[in-house]
This record gives structure tokens, sequence and C-alpha cells, in this order.
């Protein structure tokens, strides 16, 4: 990872997308860093990965199923400092 003292990448944020992918720039500090993006596509998630992805995609489709729904919308309990998004994902993943 190479450190910059480039005031021009300094207080830059780079959101390219999928498609393009050249680097990644990290603020660790006060110190900036240009890194290459990492090759993710020979990784291969393991069993308990697997579940917890599975278990959180669920939890979203539970929350996106609140949210849709005006009635359950209204009537759901909020926890404190959240939205009804964020409390059924966190109710979800409490209860499963």
């Amino acid at each position: 990872m190479a450190r910059t003292n480039n005031q021009l990448i300094s207080g830059l944020r780079v959101s390219l997308g999928k498609a393009v992918k050249p680097f990644i720039v990290k603020t660790l500090g006060d110190k900036v860093f240009i890194s290459k993006c990492p090759d993710m596509s020979n990784v291969v998630p393991s069993e308990l990965q697997i579940e917890s992805n599975d278990r959180f995609a669920a939890a979203v489709q539970y929350a996106k199923s609140i949210v849709a729904d005006p009635v359950k919308k209204a009537n759901y309990k909020v926890r404190d400092g959240r939205n009804v998004y964020h409390s059924a994902i966190k109710d979800y993943m409490e209860t499963h």
C-alpha cells in the first residue's frame, strides 16, 4: 500500500461502481493510502459465512415487507435512534 501526501487525493472519496475499480483511497488517521482493489473472484465462503449471508438476506426481506405494508409499518415498535427498517432487521436477527 502506497502512502501519499498529494492534496488532490487526501480529501477524495472514490466510488466507481462494480465495473471499474482500479484503486482504493483509504484514510487512516491523518495518513492517506492508495491500494489496489482486492480481487475477490477466487474467494470461497465457508459454510458459516453462507448461513450468515442467507440469514441476513432473510432479515432484509422481512424488513422490506414491514416497510412496504403501511399498517405493519405504523404499528411496528421502533427502537430508540433507529427507523422501522433497521429495527425490523435487528429484531429478525435476534429471533432467528
